[in-house]
């Protein structure tokens, strides 16, 4: 068995957790949060090759996102390639 299995099995895990927390999110979304949280991606393109889906597709999905305050930080547009860079907002330990 692959390495690279329980690590998938954990990330889609974590996945479903955070639709579980919030209903409104789609698994590309949750998909990005988590990758976002793990380290694994920060920027769209390379998320959409992790996954092996559309970039066009992400870009989507991230700006709607984005659209929700306090959910996810854009940082950087690259218009050339269309590569869009994010992060998670800090957290407030209040």
């Amino acid at each position: 068995m692959s390495e690279e299995a329980p690590e998938i099995d954990r990330f889609l895990a974590l996945v479903a957790a955070a639709q579980g927390r919030d209903n409104r999110l789609t698994p590309i979304q949750a998909g990005l949060l988590v990758a976002a949280e793990l380290g694994i991606a920060h920027d769209s393109r390379a998320f959409a090759r992790m996954l092996g889906i559309a970039h066009s597709l992400v870009l989507r999905e991230l700006n709607g996102l984005a659209e929700r305050e306090g959910v996810l930080q854009i940082v950087k547009r690259d218009l050339r390639t269309m590569r869009v860079h994010y992060t998670l907002p800090p957290w407030d330990e209040a």
